[in-house]
């Protein structure tokens, strides 16, 4: 057997092992996700263990460094550990902008001190993060960003709003880009900055959307102290943390495009259309747009490993993330827009059993929220245009 080999039989028993039966099968409802931070809620405490079991071996963030936490797993490892825990349809331990973006921007960008400090508590999921981007009046143009921070000599004092903040309201802390030099040009003078949502002075309120629930609030900052230790990145160069850190956030965005949930689409449809002699779909039609969509989303995942790789030994363009990001946000609503024609009348039920309180149909909606955060889909589209197309004029 090769290392590699070793390695496969080595996970496969751990995870045959480790993994509560709780924690196999698709999630009932995106509320079961585990999110963990400083007050935590879990559907079982079986998937209080499975995160906490995953965390410690550093397997929630396996390509991370050993001495922040991480797995230190290579890039095929990984590979190996994620087959393995889609052949036996293990939940996600832990769901986290900790890990998602911020965790990357601070391997890249952090001192040291603020590795250690956060990173490890990142990966055990014991803090929750929130990003403070866009404001009022600065989404697509986040450089127009006018929320201040004023110069106290070993600290800042904050003042500004936020918009579209993602689960703010359950977030321990964010991490927020900031206008350190209001004279400078727009795409200088900005800073990256971590500060504690209980700080005095941070409040946020919800965000109700089409569906009836929302993840988004807005956020207030009313004179936050923020310590100089909790700058990443240069001063007045958090742009460049803001960039690299987006490229993350458009690759987990388009990734939601492979993210199933609840049961084969092909089994809802079935009870919804019937079935032939054959135990095919009766609908032939809505039976090859199934079959149509699980073959992009084969085909998506393997584009996904294999941009992966290329990032790893950088080999594409960091615009390569708006790539993904646009594809998956379309291949997400499509796929919901199927769930939808596949769940007959009950998927268009709001609130009953039968409906799962709406969830087909809440979940349909959120999906066109998808094109808009994280960046448009215009503003991809003229990313790819001008740096991997190269268009005349873009």
């Amino acid at each position: 057997m090769t290392d590699l080999d070793t390695f496969r039989a080595e996970t496969r028993a751990w995870l045959e092992a480790n993994c509560p039966a709780e924690c196999r099968g698709p999630l009932d409802n995106e509320e079961d996700r585990v999110w963990g931070g400083r007050n935590p809620t879990f559907k079982t405490p079986a998937h209080k263990q499975w995160m906490e079991v995953m965390g410690a071996r550093g397997w929630t963030a396996p390509e991370w460094p050993t001495e922040y936490g991480g797995g230190g797993l290579s890039r095929e490892e990984a590979k190996v550990l994620a087959s393995e825990m889609r052949r036996i349809d293990a939940q996600m331990p832990l769901s986290s902008f900790g890990i998602w973006m911020l965790g990357p921007a601070l391997l890249q960008f952090g001192t040291e001190e603020q590795k250690k400090r956060f990173l490890p508590e990142i990966v055990r999921g014991e803090i929750r993060w929130c990003q403070g981007y866009s404001e009022p009046g600065a989404g697509s143009d986040l450089a127009g960003i006018q929320t201040r921070a004023e110069d106290r000599g070993d600290h800042w004092i904050v003042n500004g709003q936020k918009v579209w903040t993602s689960y703010a309201d359950k977030a321990d802390w964010i991490f927020c880009l900031v206008r350190t030099d209001p004279e400078a040009p727009k795409h200088l003078g900005i800073s990256f900055v971590l500060f504690d949502m209980a700080t005095p002075g941070v409040t946020t309120r919800p965000i109700t959307l089409i569906s009836g629930k929302s993840p988004f609030c807005e956020t207030f900052f009313d004179d936050v102290r923020v310590e100089k230790a909790n700058l990443v990145g240069t001063l007045n160069r958090g742009w460049d943390v803001a960039k690299a850190l987006l490229a993350h956030e458009r690759t987990m965005i388009g990734g939601m495009g492979m993210i199933g949930g609840g049961r084969p689409m092909g089994q809802v449809a079935a009870d919804s259309v019937g079935t032939d002699d054959d135990g095919r779909l009766d609908d032939p039609i809505l039976r090859a747009k199934i079959a149509e969509l699980e073959v992009d989303l084969a085909a998506f995942q393997l584009s996904m490993e294999r941009v992966g790789d290329q990032v790893k030994a950088r080999q594409v363009s960091p615009a390569i993330a708006s790539m993904l990001k646009y594809y998956g946000s379309e291949l997400n609503k499509r796929r919901h827009e199927l769930s939808m024609a596949a769940g007959g009348s009950d998927a268009l039920e709001w609130e009953s059993d039968r409906s799962r309180n709406g969830t087909a149909a809440r979940d349909w909606l959120r999906t066109k929220a998808n094109s808009i955060e994280g960046g448009t889909s215009e503003v991809q589209l003229n990313i790819i245009a001008k740096h991997i197309l190269q268009l005349p004029g873009a």
